[in-house]
């Protein structure tokens, strides 16, 4: 791969408004699964979290604990002018993986194909250092080939399920009945308990 996925590269594509995968919107799979949450005091993290519409959905709906963490600033600052009230100790502008914290739940949106591929396993084993026991990852993958020399990437569940299967218990892995139509059938949803 040629380009550097770092801050510069990530704040260039938010200020050239060149995220199409960006759907201007909390992805309905994870507002089905969000709504059926009760309690609303867990801690929660969504990473690589963009625009984060599923960070100022949870917040709106009542829910306390809830964190976003992206390499660029700017995305970070576009949720808070959105949503002022939310906690500006809980927008971290770090790197995923020099995290250090302990969530109930993390929320994957458009992270996971957005990182080099190399690090995906890096990623599985982080996301189980991030959760805290019985935690649990929850959220969409890409069902598809897409991109091989720039984000996002795409891949299939036969790639994926590797990645995770010494880290959690699988819920759920499968695919979204629930996907906007033009995502339909080619998004996986997740839903992976943490191994203790």
């Amino acid at each position: 791969m040629k380009v550097e996925l770092n801050e510069c590269f990530w704040t260039d594509k938010y200020k050239e408004k060149s995220t199409g995968w960006d759907l201007g919107e909390v992805s309905k799979p994870l507002k089905d699964y969000i709504d059926q949450l009760e309690n609303k005091s867990i801690l929660i993290l969504i990473p690589g979290a963009g625009n984060s519409y599923e960070a100022e959905y949870l917040h709106r709906s009542g829910f306390t604990n809830v964190f976003v963490v992206d390499i660029s600033q700017l995305p970070l600052n576009n949720l808070s002018n959105r949503c002022s009230d939310f906690p500006k100790a809980h927008l971290l502008n770090i790197d995923f993986f020099e995290l250090d914290m302990q969530f109930d739940l993390i929320i994957e949106q458009t992270f996971f194909c957005a990182i080099n591929p190399q690090f995906r396993a890096k990623y599985a084993k982080k996301m189980h250092q991030l959760l805290k026991p019985n935690g649990k990852l929850v959220g969409v993958l890409f069902d598809d080939e897409l991109n091989k020399d720039h984000p996002p990437f795409g891949g299939d569940k036969l790639e994926y399920e590797p990645y995770f299967r010494s880290y959690f218990e699988f819920s759920v892995f499968e695919s979204c009945y629930n996907s906007i139509e033009p995502r339909k059938e080619r998004e996986l949803f997740i839903n992976l308990k943490k191994r203790n």
